[in-house]
C-alpha cells in the first residue's frame, strides 16, 4: 500500500511541471520557435486594423513584410480568431496572429456580463494562438503581453495544459515551453503564470482517477507541494477525528476501506499575529452516492468531487509563491463515499462535532455531512471569516450551467469583493439567497435536529447552503457551490480544455490578493 502510494505521488509530481520554468532539450536537433502577436480590428474594412506595440516592432523588424502579408492573407481577424503566417523571420518559423476585438484604451467591466471583457479577450486570444502553435509541434512559444501581461500569461498557460495521466509516453503530446516576448511587466506576467499554474494543479488533482487519488494520496501530494513553499500541513487520521467527535464526517467514510484523512494547512503571510482567513474544501475523492447509489452514467466524473479541496490546496500554494501578506488556514476533510455493509443507510442519525443530530435521508448528500464538522472545527481558530468551497449540488449546474460559481453568504461586503475578483479573472460568481424558508425545510424533521435533504422539490442548492449555515455559529461566512463549474465542455471559457476545470481557483487567489491590499 505504501509503495503504491509513493509511486502515485511521484508520477503526479513528475507530470506537474510549471510551463514557465520547464526547460527544453533539443537533443541535437533544431529548436522550432513560434511567436504569438495580437491585432485589433475596429471597423468593417481591411485597413481598419491596429497592431499591438509588440506586433508593430515585429513589423519593423521584418521591414513591413509582416503587416503586408497579414493584409493579404485574408479578411481582418475577429476577436478570438487566429491566423498562422510562415517564414517571416529567421528566428520564428511560424507566427500566430490573434484577434483582440476592438481597441479600447480604458476597458471597463461590462455591468451586464459582469466581466472585464478586455482581459477576457486577451486570455482567449493568447490561448488560441498558443494552441495553434502547439498543434504545429513547435518547441518554444513566445507570447507577447497583448496589452495585459497577467491575462496573457493566464490564457497561454491554461490553453496549453492538457491531462495526459497514464497514457503511453509515446502518445502524449508535448507541451511547448512558454516564454514572454518583448518588453513587459515581468511581475504581472509571473503573477498570471502562478495563478494559471495553480488552476492547472487543481485540474490535475481532479482528473487523477479515484484509485490513484485516494484520501491518503491526496494528503501526500498536498503536503509535498505545500511544504516546498514553507506552508505547514498537519495530516490528521481517523483516531484524531474520533477524538474531535466528528461523527458526521466519519459516518461518510464508513463504507470505504480507505481511511479518512483531515488536512489542516497553515500559511503565514503576515507576522503581526492577525487572525487567519479559513478556507474549507470538500474532499470526497470518489463519490458513488453510497447506498443511495448514483446512476452509472458519467459516475466516473465523481473522481472530481474533491474539487473544493483541490482549489483550497492550489490557492494556498499560489499565495505562498506570490508571498501575499495574508494569514490563511485550510481545513480539508478527505474520504470516499462508497456502498458496503458498514456504509451510512438512509434514515441513519449521526452526531456532528457541535452536538447537532442529523438524519441522513440520502447518502448521496454526503458533502454537507463532511463539511459540517470541518466548519465547526475551523471556528476554533477565531478566523476573520470562513469560506467553504464544494462540488455540492447538481441543482447548481441546473441553475447556472457552467457560467458561474454559486455563492451564498451572510456578508454583503465579502460578496462585493468576491464578485469584483470574479469579474477581473473572467471566472464569475453569482449570489443566491440564504432565506429562513430554506433553513425551515432542513430543520423540520422528526427524531433529529436536521435532515440532510430538504423537504421541498426545488431549491436544492439553497437548502444545502442553509444546512451548512447551521454549523457556523457566528461571524462572516461564504459558501461556494462549484458543482456547475467542476468540468468544462471545452467551449466556455475556450481556454479551458474539455475535462475537469479547476475553477474558480484564480478567482479565490485574486480575491485574497485584493483583500490583502485592503
Amino acid at each position: 500500500m505504501a509503495a503504491r502510494l509513493l509511486l502515485v505521488v511521484q508520477n503526479i509530481r513528475k507530470e506537474f511541471v510549471s510551463l514557465s520554468y520547464r526547460k527544453y532539450s533539443s537533443e541535437g536537433g533544431n529548436v522550432r520557435r513560434g511567436l504569438v502577436l495580437g491585432v485589433y480590428f475596429d471597423g468593417d474594412k481591411k485597413g481598419d486594423i491596429k497592431l499591438t506595440p509588440a506586433a508593430e516592432n515585429f513589423d519593423r523588424r521584418t521591414s513591413g513584410k509582416f503587416g503586408c502579408l497579414l493584409q493579404k492573407s485574408g479578411p481582418p481577424l475577429k476577436r478570438g480568431r487566429s491566423r498562422i503566417l510562415y517564414d517571416l523571420d529567421g528566428c520564428y518559423g511560424t507566427v500566430a496572429v490573434v484577434g483582440l476585438g476592438k481597441h479600447i484604451e480604458c476597458p471597463k467591466v461590462d455591468e451586464h456580463e459582469n466581466i472585464d471583457q478586455g482581459k477576457e479577450n486577451i486570455r482567449v486570444a493568447a490561448s488560441v494562438g498558443c494552441k495553434n502553435l502547439k498543434d504545429l509541434e513547435v518547441d518554444i512559444i513566445e507570447l507577447e503581453d497583448l496589452g495585459q501581461p497577467e491575462a496573457s500569461a493566464e490564457g497561454g498557460v491554461l490553453g496549453l495544459w492538457n491531462y495526459t495521466g497514464f497514457k503511453n509516453k509515446a502518445k502524449q503530446k508535448k507541451i511547448p515551453q512558454l516564454c514572454p516576448h518583448g518588453e513587459l511587466d515581468r511581475n504581472l506576467w509571473n503573477k498570471g503564470v502562478v495563478k494559471a499554474d495553480a488552476q492547472n494543479f487543481a485540474r490535475k488533482l481532479m482528473e487523477t482517477p479515484g484509485n490513484h487519488m485516494t484520501p491518503s494520496a491526496f494528503a501526500k501530494v498536498a503536503k509535498e507541494e505545500l511544504s516546498k513553499n514553507s506552508v505547514a500541513v498537519e495530516v490528521r487520521d481517523k483516531a484524531w477525528a474520533e477524538s474531535m467527535k466528528m461523527g458526521s464526517f466519519l459516518s461518510v467514510s464508513k463504507g470505504s476501506e480507505e481511511p479518512p484523512v483531515f488536512l489542516e494547512i497553515k500559511y503565514c503571510g503576515r507576522s503581526d499575529g492577525s487572525n487567519p482567513i479559513a478556507l474549507v474544501g470538500k474532499g470526497v475523492t470518489f463519490d458513488s452516492g453510497g447506498i443511495s447509489l448514483k446512476s452509472a452514467s458519467k459516475m466516473d466524473e465523481m473522481r472530481g468531487d474533491m474539487g473544493g479541496a483541490a482549489c483550497v490546496v492550489s490557492t494556498i500554494n499560489a499565495l505562498a509563491l506570490l508571498k501575499v501578506p495574508v494569514n490563511v488556514m485550510g481545513f480539508i476533510p478527505l474520504c470516499e463515499n462508497l456502498p458496503s455493509g458498514s456504509a451510512n443507510k438512509p434514515g441513519d442519525v449521526v452526531i456532528a462535532m457541535n452536538g447537532k443530530s442529523i438524519k441522513v435521508d440520502n447518502t448521496d448528500a454526503e458533502g454537507r455531512l463532511i463539511l459540517a464538522d470541518a466548519l465547526c472545527y475551523a471556528q476554533n481558530f477565531n478566523p476573520q471569516f470562513i469560506l467553504d468551497i464544494a462540488t455540492l449540488t447538481g441543482a447548481m449546474r441546473v441553475a447556472l450551467g457552467t457560467a458561474a460559481t454559486g455563492v451564498f453568504t451572510n456578508s454583503s461586503v465579502l460578496w462585493q469583493r468576491l464578485e469584483s475578483a470574479g469579474a477581473t479573472t473572467g471566472d464569475r460568481v453569482w449570489r443566491f439567497p440564504l432565506w429562513k424558508q430554506y433553513t425551515k425545510e432542513m430543520s423540520e424533521t422528526t427524531g433529529a435536529d436536521l435532515n440532510n435533504l430538504g423537504k421541498g422539490t426545488g431549491g436544492g442548492s439553497c437548502t444545502a447552503a442553509a444546512f451548512l449555515k447551521e454549523f457556523v455559529s457566528s461571524g462572516d461566512w461564504m459558501h461556494l457551490d462549484i458543482a456547475g463549474v467542476m468540468s468544462s465542455t471545452g467551449e466556455s471559457p475556450p481556454y479551458i480544455s474539455k475535462g475537469m476545470s479547476g475553477r474558480p481557483t484564480r478567482t479565490l487567489i485574486e480575491f485574497l490578493c485584493q483583500l490583502s491590499c485592503q
